[in-house]
């Protein structure tokens, strides 16, 4: 019996391979019936699913090519975000950013639109720079920023082929440090909110919609030098001085209470090292035009009493606008509102998603590729303006509809067979 990393899905595909070379992935392929890629099985739905052939590419060797001059790294699509950026530290290079948890695969990270946070930062997917991967035909293509399918195949859902490698962007490594600031109240937060999140390289903000505090706001700055100061106030709250953490145990979060380290231990909110997150958890989470930002989340408030009996936290983030077309950023900044549930109570978690995703609806919001939520084909296309754009560059690539599945045809990412 195999399961998603939170326990929270069941895979039902009759068969998994592990694959440790593009090979391996060719023969899958070049035998009949569907596939699809499976990485750090960290979706919470049955998006990686399939009535075919699950090949798990976290096998591959963790070989990692660095061009230097080109400031690009090539990895395989398995590999954890984690295990990447202490290879690349080592080398005096590092990543623009990093989601939350370092234990996901860089494969199924970008292809769902996953990110950290930054006004100035995009979400993880628009740091690739190629992608190869093996299609329909059992053959290995190779696809680059320029090229005319580029923009629909990176945020590409695993509805076209197997990625098995990826280039990304890299830069020179640099220092981060990160503070909780906690007493900012929800009236200031919202009056300014282009000041708070502008306040630092990434900013998130943890919350249980109590009032009249946010909660916890968890500020990585990035550093020119150890000794650079940071501001004792935010708005009206102030930062503390412990490293008091809002997701648990000191063993479990990457180092606070302002002390210097490389990028790639502060950045994550996670320890690589250690079991992220809370685990037993269901999560969903929704991208809202920056504009919209205050709006919305004066929309999600009135929720709060009828949400905190099965929220562990929301964090909100922020992301910076892209060009790729299934990216729950593209054509506009976002702030991202984030929920995590207990799954102890799964049906009344549902009913909190439908009233969130209800409050939400005007305000034009897209939900993570990877997460629980309740949208449908109409709902989708609704929101994603290049949808259908999209799908048919799938449906050329993949004519049969091999990696195609029950979630992706749903949502009109692929057409039902």
């Amino acid at each position: 019996m195999e399961r998603n990393w939170a326990g929270t899905y069941e895979y039902t595909a009759p068969r998994i391979v592990t694959a440790t070379s593009v090979d391996d992935v060719r023969r899958v392929l070049a035998e009949p019936g569907r596939v699809r890629a499976l990485g750090t099985r960290h979706s919470f739905t049955d998006l990686p699913d399939t009535t075919g052939t699950l090949v798990d590419v976290t096998g591959f060797a963790p070989e990692f090519e660095l061009d230097e001059a080109a400031q690009t790294v090539t990895v395989p699509a398995g590999i954890r975000y984690g295990v990447l950026a202490v290879w690349l530290d080592e080398r005096g290079w590092a990543l623009r950013n990093m989601g939350s948890l370092p234990h996901i695969n860089v494969g199924g990270a970008t292809a769902t639109g996953t990110h950290g946070s930054g006004d100035r930062n995009q979400v993880l997917s628009a740091s690739v720079r190629a992608l190869r991967y093996v299609g329909a035909d059992a053959e290995v293509h190779d696809v680059r920023r320029g090229d005319p399918d580029f923009d629909a195949l990176v945020v590409g859902l695993g509805a076209f082929g197997i990625v098995v490698a990826l280039t990304l962007d890299v830069q020179p490594a640099f220092r981060v440090r990160q503070d909780i600031y906690t007493g900012v109240t929800w009236d200031r937060a919202l009056a300014e909110y282009d000041a708070l999140t502008s306040l630092a390289y990434s900013v998130s903000v943890f919350s249980r919609w109590e009032e009249p505090s946010v909660g916890y706001v968890w500020v990585k700055t990035r550093l020119d030098a150890d000794d650079d100061p940071v501001p004792d106030t935010l708005l009206d709250g102030a930062r503390a001085l412990s490293g008091e953490s809002p997701l648990g145990p000191e063993d479990n979060v990457t180092e606070l209470a302002g002390v210097p380290g490389p990028w790639m231990l502060r950045l994550p909110h996670f320890r690589l090292d250690a079991q992220p997150s809370f685990g037993d958890e269901i999560q969903s989470e929704y991208f809202v035009d920056r504009a919209a930002a205050v709006a919305a989340l004066n929309a999600i408030r009135p929720l709060g009493d009828g949400l905190r009996p099965d929220l562990y936290w929301t964090e909100l983030r922020t992301a910076a606008a892209d060009d790729l077309w299934l990216s729950p950023a593209y054509g506009r900044d976002v702030v991202i509102i984030h929920f995590t549930f207990f799954r102890h109570r799964p049906q009344a978690v549902a009913e909190s998603i439908a009233r969130i995703e209800a409050a939400l609806q005007p305000f034009g919001a897209r939900p993570h590729w990877g997460k629980v939520h309740g949208f449908d084909r109409a709902a989708i296309e609704r929101v994603h303006p290049r949808l259908g754009d999209a799908r048919v560059v799938f449906e050329r690539l993949d004519p049969e509809g091999r990696f195609s599945n029950a979630h992706l045809e749903r949502l009109g990412v692929r057409e039902a067979r």
